[in-house]
């Protein structure tokens, strides 16, 4: 063997070591996460949210749901006194003599509850409508779009009350189905860019020369490699969510179940009782902000750290 053979040899057993030990985009975009501020503090956010909503029934000191006798002795609605903070009960009572505190821990399990659900449906069908534009193109990816941009054209929340509105019983699944629907256009329109972008890439374009299927390039390059945007855009319409439905439900468009324990809800009923105890729309409507921006800090976070772009 040559010597510039062996040069060559050496050369390819180096490079091939070196290839060897990169990361992938999923690894690359979680390291650029893990020395991100922002991306820390949003995650540690959710998930304090999400064990507190999934514990919620475990965390709560009192039954939120029972009139305590030691705070209805106190409550005077006539009077003008709700009992406030006070040993044995940390935030005091709401306006029906209930442990404040605990109803705030439980109204955490059911905005998750609206806001995984709306956003998953959402995500489901949009998923189908982008996905079938962008794979089959033409007059199905006209007709589909132009339906996309009729519901985009109405603003979001406006379109969720009517769709609640049109409820002949409003409920907890109405609120579900009307965010639902309002995130729909948006999975839609970013799947089929993306998979459009995908159509006339190299692997696409090399598996439709060797005589791949259409649905096998479908199912195994274009979809596959379109999802990261989309799953991105799912924790960031997450936080849309949870504020539509709390919107939704302060406007009395929700469960009219006065008694369940929802943020939105119950930042509803405490309207009445500002002048009284303020608190009692200050804590609900200062966790469903504090939600929101957990969610999208780490949404927008996972958007920078998985755009090519801004790796290094």
């Amino acid at each position: 063997m040559s010597t510039l053979s062996k040069f060559r040899r050496a050369r390819i057993d180096r490079l091939a070591e070196e290839s060897a030990g990169g990361t992938s985009m999923l690894a690359g975009a979680l390291r650029q996460m893990s020395r991100s501020p922002v991306a820390i503090a949003g995650a540690v956010i959710v998930a304090v949210f999400l064990v507190l909503a999934a514990f919620a029934p475990l965390l709560t000191p009192k039954d939120p749901y029972l009139r305590d006798p030691v705070l209805l002795a106190k409550l005077k609605l006539g009077s003008g006194i709700i009992p406030g903070a006070q040993p044995g009960y940390l935030l005091g009572s709401d306006e029906n003599g209930r442990d404040f505190f605990s109803r705030l821990l439980i109204g955490s399990q059911q905005t998750l509850t609206v806001g995984v659900m709306a956003t998953l449906i959402g995500l489901v069908l949009g998923m189908v409508i982008g996905g079938l534009a962008g794979a089959l193109g033409g007059w199905v990816d006209s007709l589909l779009m132009r339906f996309t941009d009729i519901m985009l054209s109405i603003p979001g929340l406006l379109l969720a009350i009517s769709i609640a509105a049109i409820a002949s019983k409003p409920s907890q699944t109405t609120v579900i189905i009307a965010v639902a629907i309002v995130n729909v256009p948006v999975f839609a329109r970013l799947l089929r860019g993306a998979m459009l972008s995908q159509r006339h890439s190299e692997h696409v374009l090399a598996a439709k020369a060797l005589g791949v299927r259409r649905r096998a390039i479908v199912f195994r390059h274009m979809l596959p490699n379109s999802l990261a945007p989309v799953i991105v855009q799912a924790t960031l319409t997450l936080a849309t969510s949870i504020l539509d439905a709390a919107a939704l439900s302060f406007l009395g468009l929700g469960d009219p179940d006065l008694d369940r324990a929802e943020w939105g809800l119950m930042l509803g009923n405490a309207q009445r009782y500002f002048d009284i105890r303020p608190e009692l729309g200050f804590y609900p409507a200062l966790a469903i902000v504090v939600i929101a921006l957990g969610f999208t800090l780490l949404g927008e976070s996972m958007r920078e750290a998985l755009d090519p772009k801004n790796r290094r």
